[in-house]
C-alpha cells in the first residue's frame, strides 16, 4: 500500500517541527525562508518570514561591487557549472609546465610581472603553483584550490606517499596566498 503525500506546506509543515524566529529583531513571525549571507558566505543561512525575505532579496545583488569584467567572468564559469571548459579541438593533453616540481624542474613563471602587482616572492611562488597570474581574487583561489585538492589528494592515488607531499605543497601554497589576500582559510 502506498502512503500519501501531505498536501500541506513544507515550509509550514518546517515551522512546526523547528520554530525559527526572523532574521529581523522587531519581528515576531516565524523565519521560514532561508536567505544567503553573502555572495561568499552562503551558510549558515540567514532565516526570514515571507514579509522580509521578498524585502531582503528585492535588495539583495550578487554582483554588488564587482566590475563588468568580473560580472562577466562569473557569468561565464556559472554556464558551464564551474567545470573547466574549452573550444572543440584546443584540448591540452600535454601540459609544458611542471608546477609542482614532479620531474625536478624549476617553475619558471614570470616572476617580475608578480612583482609588478605588489606580490611578495612567497605570494608569487604561491599563486605560480596554483598556475594563477594576478589580478586575481580570492573566490578564485579557493576554487583552484579545490580542484588542485580533488586533483592530486592521496586517496585519489590509493594513499601515494608523491601525492600526499604535492598536497602539502598544495596547501602550504593556500595558506601562504590566503594570508597574503587577507581572506578566512575556511573553504
Amino acid at each position: 500500500m502506498r502512503r500519501r503525500r501531505s498536501s500541506a506546506d513544507p515550509a509550514a509543515r518546517f515551522a512546526q517541527a523547528q520554530p525559527r524566529p526572523c532574521a529581523l529583531p522587531q519581528c515576531r513571525a516565524h523565519g521560514l525562508y532561508p536567505a544567503p549571507r553573502s555572495r561568499t558566505q552562503f551558510k549558515p543561512y540567514l532565516w526570514f518570514c515571507l514579509e522580509h525575505v521578498r524585502v531582503y532579496n528585492a535588495g539583495w545583488d550578487f554582483y554588488a561591487g564587482m566590475s563588468a569584467e568580473q560580472i562577466e567572468r562569473e557569468i561565464r564559469r556559472d554556464t558551464v557549472w564551474r567545470r573547466p571548459s574549452w573550444r572543440l579541438g584546443e584540448h591540452k593533453l600535454l601540459t609544458t609546465e611542471d608546477t609542482f616540481g614532479l620531474f625536478g624542474e624549476a617553475y619558471s613563471g614570470n616572476k617580475d610581472a608578480a612583482a609588478n602587482w605588489g606580490l611578495s616572492p612567497e605570494a608569487a611562488e604561491a599563486l605560480a603553483r596554483f598556475s594563477l597570474a594576478p589580478p586575481v581574487t580570492l573566490v578564485e583561489i579557493k576554487a583552484r584550490y579545490k580542484q588542485l585538492v580533488k586533483e592530486h589528494h592521496p586517496d585519489a592515488h590509493g594513499g601515494d606517499r608523491a601525492a600526499e607531499e604535492r598536497l602539502k605543497t598544495i596547501n602550504l601554497a593556500y595558506g601562504t596566498l590566503v594570508r597574503f589576500f587577507g581572506g578566512d582559510l575556511r573553504v
